[in-house]
């Protein structure tokens, strides 16, 4: 029972698009299925088999997102962690990965002289010399310098760590290919499922995300953060170059895939989307 349920997906998780739309011929497979005497018994059967498949699917989908992880964490935490901190901090004389790191480090260093001479002045603080107030910008840049030696040994751990975590879902992918199909089908039939106001909603949220007009604050603080996971130079130039030639690619995607294929299959969709966005 369970391997014919997984052929039945794998087959339709790849089927080809026809020439009449698939609403027109959902519609009439649900007015032959009503007059069919036997219908009840498929629509029973129809139902056990999409229960399956969605128990299923949420198991693999668990599979596919938990296992790297916590390969992640695991080789992060108890392998890695332990072998980059000591080398980093013990064997290492240097305490910036990037320029970046150091930018940041001397403004805070900076900020907190500044703001240390200015509570003086407002009467905030007593007054202090010179050689103590120069104690304290110390004392504040050897914890500066620890905070960010902490995070180059971090953004050495992440490179490593997600790099072992691609590696072991890539290997998930290639050999659990009926997996894969079956995810494949179960979203699929997820998506056509949905009404055309929200397919049409759903469509109109993801590109004004990803490439609306006001998208690009947020790739840069994505893009940011993490260049900065990494530890690598958060290059403003190659920050702006991206913000400004991957949304443009993203949305040819989409209104490629909306032309090419949801038109096929939902063109109400479509016709609902243009009047939504309009």
């Amino acid at each position: 029972m369970k391997n014919w349920n997984l052929k039945r997906t794998n087959v339709s998780a790849f089927q080809k698009f026809g020439p009449i739309p698939r609403s027109i011929t959902k519609t009439f497979k649900k007015f032959q299925q009503e007059l069919n005497p036997k219908g009840e018994s498929e629509i029973i059967e129809e139902f056990q088999l999409s229960k399956y498949q969605t128990i299923v699917s949420i198991k693999y989908i668990t599979i596919f997102i938990l296992t790297p992880i916590i390969v992640n964490q695991v080789i992060g935490t108890l392998v890695l962690g332990p072998c980059i901190n000591h080398f980093w901090t013990q064997n290492h004389a240097e305490i910036f990965l990037n320029s970046s790191q150091e930018e940041r480090a001397f403004a805070e260093l900076q900020r907190f002289e500044e703001k240390l001479r200015f509570d003086i002045l407002i009467d905030q603080l007593p007054e202090l010399s010179d050689s103590i107030i120069r104690s304290k910008v110390k004392l504040k840049a050897l914890d500066l310098a620890k905070v960010y030696a902490t995070e180059s040994s971090n953004a050495l751990k992440n490179t490593f760590a997600d790099i072992i975590s691609i590696i072991v879902f890539v290997i998930l992918v290639f050999t659990k290919q009926k997996q894969v199909s079956t995810l494949v089908c179960f979203i699929q039939n997820l998506v056509y499922k949905l009404s055309d106001t929200a397919k049409a909603f759903l469509i109109i949220l993801v590109m004004d995300i990803f490439v609306g007009f006001h998208s690009s604050h947020g790739w840069e603080v994505v893009v940011g953060i993490i260049l900065r996971h990494f530890g690598l130079t958060e290059d403003r130039d190659f920050i702006f170059v991206f913000i400004s030639t991957v949304p443009v690619v993203l949305d040819a995607f989409f209104k490629y895939w909306i032309f090419r294929y949801l038109n096929r299959i939902s063109p109400s969709a479509v016709a609902t989307y243009k009047n939504m966005n309009e």
